[in-house]
């Protein structure tokens, strides 16, 4: 009986010394996920670093420039008397830390592609992920978002097609007597043209045209916005026949003042049908929301 007492009494304090253990026993403490930090697209790194390239390359009259901009960038392109292409650019990158600049400089430039009759300026960058994927599967991710631009002047034989895919910027195309296409998410587009097939189509911001000759020697003008305005400036003697139209909202400004009705509907606040002069090469405006301004150009004396 005795040792049955003490066996009971035995289990009994490993029964509570084990309860007294497990009270003491400090539950783990929950985890809480911290949410992963989403960087600042509008933040602006401290470093900067802008590295001009200059290329020149051999292309005779009746060739073709193609240039792929940068997302960002202003592109001016003009005509010159020599059978060579001037490519200059400013490619401008921004990083935090002298490592990042050089890791972003191996990666944001442009390359050349050129055969006898055609020069190919191609923007490659970390906004292609496509080329990304191809040069560096490891490339940090928290460096593709940050903000980069390359700036072209490109001078051309004046008898050469040039056509543009831009993103956001100014663009300046003038002195060139062959064919345009322009193509932009968002620009100031400034033309000054005389001849040839001018195409331009911008998302959104602004194209003004300005035609220094007395009528367009070419097969005609088209020019197509979202949003914004475009703007025609033409001689007070200028020939041609001028369609203009507002898809949604905006109208049509009419200064030139040299318009006459060519077909229906006329000449509306919303579209025009419309000759200037004797009328010939076609010129055709439209606008989504917005604006459509036609001038006359301002003759500067030659004394000023």
């Amino acid at each position: 009986m005795k040792l049955m007492k003490l066996l009971a009494t035995y289990l009994l304090l490993v029964a509570m010394v084990t309860m007294s253990f497990s009270s003491l026993v400090v539950s783990p403490p929950q985890v809480v996920a911290q949410k992963k930090a989403v960087p600042d697209p509008n933040r602006i790194p401290p470093l900067l670093r802008t590295t001009t390239r200059h290329e020149a390359l051999r292309l005779g009259y009746g060739g073709t420039l193609t240039l792929v901009g940068a997302p960002v960038g202003s592109i001016k392109i003009e005509g010159w008397p020599r059978n060579e292409v001037d490519i200059a650019a400013d490619i401008e990158i921004r990083a935090d830390t002298e490592a990042d600049l050089n890791r972003l400089g191996a990666i944001n430039n442009f390359v050349l592609d050129d055969d006898s009759n055609h020069v190919r300026v191609l923007t490659m960058g970390t906004h292609d992920k496509a080329f990304m994927r191809t040069v560096d599967k490891k490339f940090p991710k928290e460096l593709l978002g940050l903000p980069w631009k390359i700036d072209y002047r490109i001078r051309v034989p004046v008898s050469v097609d040039v056509n543009i895919n831009a993103g956001r910027g100014p663009i300046t195309v003038g002195g060139i007597e062959g064919d345009v296409r322009i193509m932009a998410a968002e620009s100031e587009t400034n033309l000054n043209l005389s001849g040839g097939s001018l195409s331009a189509t911008v998302g959104i911001g602004k194209v003004n045209l300005v035609v220094p000759v007395r009528s367009w020697r070419g097969s005609g003008v088209e020019l197509r916005l979202a949003a914004g305005e475009i703007g025609l400036e033409l001689p007070a003697d200028f020939s041609a026949d001028i369609d203009g139209v507002i898809l949604r909202t905006g109208k049509i400004n009419d200064s030139f003042g040299g318009l006459t009705a060519r077909e229906k509907p006329g000449l509306t606040p919303q579209q025009i049908k419309a000759r200037a002069g004797a009328g010939g090469a076609f010129i055709q405006l439209t606008v989504g929301d917005g604006n459509i301004n036609i001038k006359k150009s301002v003759t500067v004396p030659l004394s000023q």
